[in-house]
């Protein structure tokens, strides 16, 4: 209960600093952006109009832009086949874009499994659930591994098996079936078992992703770490916290240079004093400006001088 309360003040104090549309302002983004991705696929089998084809796998924008998935197409080398010069143009065309936004962007932006975990986690807060069984984050590069091996072994793709992403997809498409277990299973898992499990310690596209997302371009920095009141609300909002201690009390680079980073802004949403911003790798080193020191109001003896904030 008491972990659930944090969580919860740690937005409320973002809304009461900024209001609750600015407070809220990256999480409507990413729901705008996970929906559009959704519609545009939906749209041709439902209503016939065919902005792209396909699936997230596999598919073609209007009619002429390859894109698949370059961990599907890393499985389909593994499984031994050879891939035509259209997959990997579209395998190069994600990963470059991937290496500009972020590579775990595609979690916290497209994927839409991300919206079941992040229902799971609200309703966690809401329900004051704790139990919180603590896995090893790097469990989903472990899976990643042996999804390769079974590719190896199987000569598939073995993880689009059982792959929520593209079992949730085709189930709002074409009917769910029995695929509502495997997206259940996922709920249930982050909902009573372990916060944030699915996405921070299990699933290996995220893994795959943040590979990538080492040498994005696009960044979330600590740019005004010095107004830092070290409220916590940044870490309690942050499904991969540990990500942000070198970046927000670190003597060097401002940036949140891990590539586990979703690039979701909920620490941009939640600090009541605005210290994070999204930014690149280039532009989030100290900055004069932003690092003068804060001045204080006026006292009843006009005193101007300038009080520093405590980090």
């Amino acid at each position: 209960m008491m972990k659930a309360s944090l969580i919860a003040n740690s937005r409320m104090q973002g809304v009461e600093a900024k209001g609750l549309l600015r407070a809220h302002k990256w999480w409507l983004l990413r729901r705008l952006s996970q929906a559009s991705a959704l519609l545009v696929f939906m749209l041709g089998p439902i209503a016939g109009i065919w902005i792209v084809r396909g699936n997230f796998a596999s598919s073609e924008l209007l009619g002429t832009i390859p894109l698949s998935d370059p961990f599907i197409a890393l499985q389909s080398i593994a499984a031994g086949n050879t891939p035509t010069a259209l997959a990997l143009i579209g395998a190069g065309t994600i990963v470059l874009l991937y290496v500009i936004v972020g590579g775990r962007a595609y979690c916290g932006w497209v994927c839409p499994v991300n919206v079941v975990t992040d229902t799971a986690d609200w309703l966690r807060e809401k329900l004051g659930i704790t139990r919180d069984r603590k896995l090893d984050r790097r469990t989903r590069v472990l899976i990643m591994l042996c999804a390769l091996l079974g590719s190896i072994f199987t000569g598939t793709i073995a993880w689009e098996m059982i792959n929520p992403v593209s079992i949730l997809q085709r189930g709002l498409i074409f009917g769910m079936g029995a695929g509502w277990f495997v997206v259940l299973a996922v709920f249930l898992l982050d909902l009573f078992v372990t916060r944030r499990g699915w996405c921070s310690h299990i699933c290996p596209v995220g893994a795959f992703y943040g590979v990538i997302g080492r040498a994005s371009v696009v960044r979330v920095a600590a740019t005004r770490r010095e107004s830092c009141t070290n409220c916590g609300a940044c870490f309690r909002v942050c499904p991969e916290p540990q990500i942000i201690s070198p970046a927000l009390h670190g003597s060097g680079t401002r940036v949140v240079d891990s590539g586990a980073c979703l690039n979701c802004g909920g620490c941009i949403d939640a600090c009541p004093v605005d210290v994070f911003e999204m930014s690149t790798r280039w532009s989030s080193h100290r900055s004069p400006a932003r690092d003068t020191p804060v001045a204080a109001p006026a006292s009843n003896k006009k005193s101007r001088d300038p009080v520093k904030l405590s980090g």
